[in-house]
């Protein structure tokens, strides 16, 4: 299960832990114009937690999850300077 919510800043999207036992903590990710971060509380710690991406990190995580073990580098389909 998710939410999203639009704020003057970012896009908010909280990714919720459904179904069995052990349930692991709500997962925030937060799209602002130029990065993203993505925050979860760590139990072991007692304290939140938070990466930042740029975007071009963003699309390689979105694009490793569908390939298999290896090096890749993507290139842009779009013209870039």
């Amino acid at each position: 299960m998710f939410t999203i919510e639009h704020t003057f800043d970012a896009t908010e999207i909280v990714l919720i832990d459904e179904g069995s036992s052990p349930l692991h903590e709500d997962v925030t990710i937060r799209s602002y114009s130029d990065y993203v971060t993505v925050e979860q509380f760590d139990n072991h710690s007692d304290q939140k937690q938070k990466i930042t991406l740029s975007y071009k990190q963003l699309s390689d995580l979105a694009a490793s999850l569908n390939l298999p073990e290896g090096a890749y580098q993507l290139q842009s389909t779009r013209n870039e300077p």
